[in-house]
């Protein structure tokens, strides 16, 4: 029952690409009273696709930075302890609704330079739906597919001083979310949708040094992501991309040479405006767009917030914890998440749980969320000169 109730979700996507399927009485949702829900297309790309961070309630702007920093803030990368690094993450998605939903992610970057202060990145971010046997509004198939969703960014980044820093990144998306339906009901003139967007962030961390085992580090981060053009999916309009921007802060304690602990905060706001989907709607710009979403709905309650908490013991095993929240009237997305990591010389495992909460027709349909990611970082590719790599100061 709950796979069909999946399926008649996605078709009613499908069915909604159709022209006119958006039409609302202004400034007003479906039930006619006031909508501070902020939607856009290809939502994929505010998937966390890291286990760490999914382990502390998807915060990571300004935590220590590893391969995956190219999702959270390409700034990060310079300060990276090793030269090299490549992340795996794969992600089982809504598996209490649908087995076959998954993301993937794949990343990695190499630093450069005399001083190592310049890093080049890349990323590719891959969504599967699984297999989808569509239908309209009367049951009847109108055809079968597997809808799908990828990114690929290639970025650059570099140290402006020594404990600040920038990165742009660079983002190509396409969106199939109806692939194979024979046709769209309405009408429409579906087609695979296509962006460019772009990320700019900044990084800052200052590490005091209190004896030769114990220091103090703060860190800041602020990341502009996904700013680019709007996608479409057919010849009448155009949707806005999860525009983002996020700040975040970070507070590690290094009590002595065996354990330390970090504490992190981020705070995330869609760049995005509240629209009732009207026909002038689909003509606001990109700009006029992101000055819009700071003048349309209750601005407080479109903020994000993580919490969360990490504990290394001997730089070898981790324990995480975090919190994310999001207002009742923007998503309701309440959740508390948990995990581990492990790392032995260049590897490191990272595994995340998100905690099932609620009941019933009220069970959050993220509950039970596995996240894995596989982490290789290390200073010498072989042949460029030997070495051993010792993992010990590595902070990821």
């Amino acid at each position: 029952m709950a796979r069909k109730f999946a399926l008649a979700g996605l078709t009613l996507v499908a069915g909604l690409l159709a022209p006119g399927a958006y039409a609302q009485s202004g400034g007003n949702n479906i039930n006619g009273t006031s909508s501070n829900f902020v939607t856009t297309a290809v939502p994929f790309l505010r998937i966390s696709p890291d286990a760490r961070a999914g382990a502390m309630g998807d915060a990571s702007i300004a935590v220590s930075p590893d391969p995956n920093a190219q999702y959270w803030d390409i700034a990060k990368i310079p300060f990276s302890e090793k030269n090299y690094g490549v992340s795996v993450t794969y992600t089982p998605w809504l598996k209490d609704l649908v087995p076959d939903i998954f993301l993937a992610y794949l990343a990695g970057y190499a630093k450069f330079g005399e001083k190592g202060d310049k890093a080049i990145s890349a990323s590719m971010r891959y969504f599967s739906l699984g297999n989808i046997n569509y239908t309209d509004a009367l049951g009847n198939s109108i055809g079968t597919g597997m809808p799908r969703e990828y990114s690929f960014d290639a970025g650059y980044s570099q140290k402006l001083s020594e404990f600040l820093s920038t990165g742009l990144s660079l983002r190509y998306i396409h969106s199939a979310i109806a692939s194979g339906v024979s046709y769209v009901p309405g009408g429409g003139d579906y087609r695979p949708g296509n962006a460019f967007a772009a990320d700019l962030g900044v990084y800052y961390s200052k590490k005091r040094e209190v004896t030769d085992d114990k220091s103090n580090t703060f860190s800041f981060g602020a990341v502009a992501s996904n700013i680019g053009s709007k996608i479409s999916y057919n010849s009448s309009r155009k949707d806005f991309i999860p525009m983002n921007l996020g700040v975040g802060v970070a507070y590690t304690s290094q009590w002595d040479a065996y354990n330390k602990i970090t504490f992190a905060l981020d705070l995330n706001k869609l760049l995005v405006p509240v629209l009732n989907y009207s026909g002038s709607d689909t003509q606001v710009t990109v700009v006029n767009g992101i000055l819009k979403s700071f003048s349309t709905g209750d601005q407080l309650k479109q903020i994000d917030a993580s919490i969360g908490a990490e504990y290394w013991y001997q730089n070898t095993i981790a324990f995480r914890a975090g919190y994310f929240y999001e207002d009742k009237s923007n998503g309701d997305r309440q959740y508390i998440t948990c995990g581990l990591g492990v790392k032995y010389n260049v590897f490191g495992l990272n595994a995340s749980y998100l905690v099932p909460q609620g009941s019933g027709t009220s069970r959050n349909p993220l509950s039970n969320t596995l996240r894995f990611s596989l982490i290789f970082s290390f200073d010498k590719i072989e042949g460029s000169g030997g070495g051993s790599d010792d993992d010990s100061k590595d902070s990821k």
